[in-house]
């Protein structure tokens, strides 16, 4: 008998998780997010892109150089580099005519 009542239960209980299961579930829609339409000075715009378009590669010298702007970011953005001996803030004055 109590095998019996122990096989019902059983059978019952998994007759509930079959039913809870095999209800469907809401499909959500996806959201769209609006992102603020930042603008950026031009300025920073141009600053930004001298970051990508120049990388510390270890060259330390204004010869190793090729223009002013590079001299700057490696200036402001490198270690080591030995391009200003006044310590005026900038680079390579001989080579690129400022100052």
């Amino acid at each position: 008998m109590k095998k019996i009542l122990l096989i019902a239960l059983i059978g019952y209980g998994g007759w509930q998780f079959y039913q809870k299961q095999s209800v469907a579930q809401p499909v959500t829609e996806p959201t769209v997010q609006v992102l603020p339409d930042y603008t950026v000075p031009l300025q920073k715009a141009r600053e930004a892109a001298s970051l990508l378009q120049f990388r510390c590669d270890g060259r330390q010298h204004c010869s190793q150089m090729k223009s002013y702007d590079e001299a700057v970011f490696f200036l402001r953005n490198c270690p080591d580099t030995k391009m200003d001996g006044d310590n005026d803030g900038i680079p390579c004055e001989r080579q690129f005519n400022k100052g």
